[in-house]
């Protein structure tokens, strides 16, 4: 056991003796906190590759796309617009508007990161997931002992894996998974059970009330846009009440 710039100890990754490595604790512990989430993760990945190909994309770029991408709900929706003809500049915005909160979660992570390298940092900010952040956020503010690095790649690597096998899997099937088995429904669930967790003051809960409210208001809006007007108002709803609390 050694100790790593002051961090909680943790086991050698091998020695010279040729016996096999050890993976750090804090690693372990970053993909243990992640098994309950991957059960719902694992039927959403199945719906994204299975959307991809019904939206006329080949398995190999279903799978590039899912990786290069690598976000459930705008990968979902960038997927149903190229399905529905709609412009790439639509495609894009609507991804961008999509990944917004991604801004907010860098901001308020990134005083845990300050002490990685660069590299580090650009591989952590493309694995950063709604779960992810979730998992570190809550992890960092409740024990300081936490090799953070090890802590978040165990987190967002367990889930990168997953999601990428999931999507491929589902791209292979294609059309043959039969519509009784409902994966469709792990969709929502997912995004429930993440709202749920997240609603934890006044500003988060109008923001999710006002943001649903015209998502489903706009369900029949042209080019999805239903979707993107509920995320700029949910973010407009919540700022301003989280203003007028400043204030008051």
């Amino acid at each position: 056991m050694v100790t790593i710039r002051g961090h909680r100890t943790e086991t050698p990754l091998g020695d010279r003796c040729g016996r096999l490595p050890v993976l750090p604790d804090d690693l372990l512990a970053g993909v243990r906190a992640t098994l309950p989430l991957l059960l719902g993760l694992v039927p959403f990945g199945l719906v994204a590759g299975i959307a991809a190909v019904n939206a006329g994309l080949s398995p190999a770029q279903a799978v590039g796309l899912s990786t290069i991408v690598f976000a459930g709900a705008a990968q979902l929706a960038a997927i149903d617009l190229l399905g529905r003809d709609a412009s790439l500049a639509v495609v894009v915005l609507t991804a961008v508007v999509i990944n917004l909160r991604m801004m907010m979660y860098s901001a308020s992570i990134a005083p845990y990161f300050e002490s990685f390298r660069r590299r580090w940092a650009v591989v952590s900010s493309y694995l950063l997931t709604d779960m992810s952040y979730a998992l570190a956020i809550t992890e960092f503010r409740n024990d300081s002992e936490t090799d953070r690095r090890w802590y978040y790649l165990g987190a967002a690597v367990a889930m990168y894996v997953v999601w990428q096998v999931a999507t491929a899997v589902g791209a292979l099937l294609g059309t043959g998974v039969p519509s009784e088995w409902e994966v469709g429904f792990a969709v929502p669930l997912v995004f429930l059970s993440l709202l749920v967790s997240d609603v934890s003051d006044r500003p988060r809960l109008v923001a999710a009330v006002v943001g649903g409210g015209v998502a489903v208001l706009g369900g029949a809006w042209p080019l999805n846009l239903g979707l993107v007007g509920g995320a700029l108002a949910g973010v407009a709803a919540g700022a301003a009440v989280d203003n007028w609390g400043r204030d008051a």
